[in-house]
């Protein structure tokens, strides 16, 4: 219990903190909110992103091996959410939502932050994060885009979105500086460092200010199962997934709380932009990030019990 209470103190009330401060900004000064989305999503998360893979010595066998989790736990959660939607009996947007709400994780600005602060001493745990936030945001304009806009978008529109991501150019330049042993100019180096350095406070600023955003309505089977199925079932899957294939160690413990995260708050923005069912959605990614003050913290313990 002490253990327990000092991951909450030092890991999940920091993050909890710096999101009331962001719900609290809005509420007093109204930001523009996709003027700081554009912020985070074009500065600061590019450059920690490119940074930490620069700099961080990786392991062909740690990717491989985090890729066959990630492909495997993603097809085993698309068939769960397929079956509950079926079982659920849910209309087709009722269904996209709920698929979207337990498949999306809030790998950016929360997973990041976390794993930021867990793995200070130990790279891998981050690398880890990051090859999961990539695949995530693959994921988001790939799968999540698909169910909600699969009769209007064509495939290549898809994948024209997802190119123009900046977090895949800081990817794939990050990679290329560190295999080839590139060293970074000072000149350079400096602004990259500090903007790397202002992620995590402007990522859960962001996110508490887009949480004052979100108006409440009645509860719904698909906010209730969609926050079940997303803090429960999600890091279940994960749990049976690392056991099946033997992973140990850092890398199962960053993938374990990497599957607890709550709902990325692009799950609700998709369904903002393309109006289907975004107050259901707002909702979920809202009950799904105050509940993971427990749930995380829960699932952060009991990654060191086991791994």
């Amino acid at each position: 219990m002490g253990y327990f209470l000092s991951v909450f103190l030092d890991v999940i009330f920091p993050i909890l903190l710096l999101m009331v401060i962001g719900i609290l900004m809005q509420k007093k000064f109204q930001f523009n909110i996709r003027a700081l989305a554009n912020l985070l999503t074009y500065c600061f998360m590019p450059a920690a992103v490119f940074l930490n893979l620069a700099q961080t010595e990786l392991d062909v066998q740690l990717l491989g091996q985090v890729l066959v989790f990630l492909i495997i736990y993603t097809a085993l959660m698309m068939i769960v959410t397929g079956l509950l939607g079926k079982s659920l009996q849910l209309d087709q947007k009722q269904s996209a939502i709920l698929k979207n709400s337990i498949g999306l994780m809030n790998s950016g600005n929360y997973g990041l932050p976390i794993s930021q602060m867990l793995f200070q001493a130990n790279p891998i745990g981050l690398s880890v994060q990051i090859i999961v936030l990539i695949f995530q945001n693959i994921l988001t304009y790939t799968y999540g885009l698909y169910n909600l806009i699969s009769a209007t978008k064509s495939g290549l529109e898809i994948v024209i979105a997802m190119l123009r991501l900046p977090v895949i150019h800081a990817m794939i330049l990050g990679i290329i500086f560190n295999v080839w042993n590139i060293p970074i100019p000072t000149p350079l180096l400096t602004p990259i460092e500090y903007l790397a350095d202002g992620f995590m406070a402007v990522a859960l600023i962001l996110l508490g200010a887009q949480i004052a955003l979100i108006k409440m309505s009645k509860l719904n089977r698909v906010i209730i199962w969609g926050t079940i199925g997303r803090l429960l079932v999600g890091p279940a899957v994960a749990l049976a997934v690392i056991w099946t294939l033997q992973i140990d160690g850092i890398i199962a413990q960053s993938l374990l709380i990497a599957s607890a995260l709550p709902t990325s708050r692009n799950s609700a923005t998709l369904a903002l932009e393309h109006d289907v069912l975004q107050e259901t959605a707002g909702q979920i990614v809202l009950f799904t990030t105050l509940l993971s003050a427990i749930s995380v913290t829960f699932f952060i313990y009991l990654s060191t019990v086991l791994f």
